[in-house]
């Protein structure tokens, strides 16, 4: 293991340890298949967004920008309180704001969650500095267009920073959400093939004042 990665671990762990309260509680589970982030709290789901991993495919390999597969924690976050679209370079907001779909620029912006990981095959997450964070391409989100992180519409980071604490868990892997939470895939099935509610009944005629209502015909 070179000096750089060993020091980026220490320091990732560092900044864990130096949280006094870590969140525990939520886990962010990312489909590649899918293009989806489901969050849970306690294993329970309570939100899910479309997110965009790496054009490049899957890799954990120094200079692949491939996303890197497994288990990891947010070690840190960076850019609370920061309007949308703000742009970070090297982590810190130039002061800059830039509009959704802002032609010919993809710079990171709004928030920024960066990933330790937690496996061999991924110890190198937080050196190769992937985060989860905003993108001003919001129009390619769905579809696999990052250089190796987790992107996201800048309303949907917002919400996820503000939902999730330092040491929450994320797990990266390939396959559908549906495989993993076969409940929720069904329960969806369910509401998809419930029957529409029937039409609500026309208003009746509008009667003029000082009129009786006319007869039903045949009476």
């Amino acid at each position: 293991m070179n000096k750089f990665v060993r020091f980026s671990m220490v320091a990732a762990v560092a900044a864990l340890a130096g949280c006094s309260q870590l969140d525990n509680r939520h886990v962010m589970h990312i489909s590649v298949a899918d293009q989806k982030m489901l969050v849970t709290d306690h294993g329970k789901p309570v939100a899910a967004y479309p997110i965009s991993t790496s054009k490049y495919g899957l890799s954990a390999k120094p200079n692949s920008y491939g996303t890197p597969l497994g288990k990891h924690r947010v070690a840190k976050k960076i850019g609370g309180g920061l309007p949308q679209g703000a742009v970070l370079k090297s982590r810190r907001f130039t002061g800059e704001v830039l509009a959704v779909d802002a032609p010919g620029r993809d710079p990171i912006v709004t928030r920024i969650l960066w990933l330790q990981g937690r496996e061999s095959r991924n110890r190198n997450s937080f050196a190769r500095l992937i985060y989860i964070h905003g993108t001003p391409e919001e129009r390619n989100i769905g579809i696999p267009t990052s250089y190796g992180c987790i992107r996201m519409r800048s309303r949907d980071v917002v919400a996820l920073y503000d939902r999730v604490g330092v040491g929450a868990r994320v797990d990266i892997f390939r396959e559908p959400l549906a495989e993993r939470f076969p409940a929720l895939a069904q329960a969806q099935a369910t509401q998809a093939a419930a029957p529409a509610p029937p039409p609500a009944p026309p208003a009746p005629a509008a009667v003029m004042a000082g009129q009786p209502p006319s007869a039903p015909r045949g009476l």
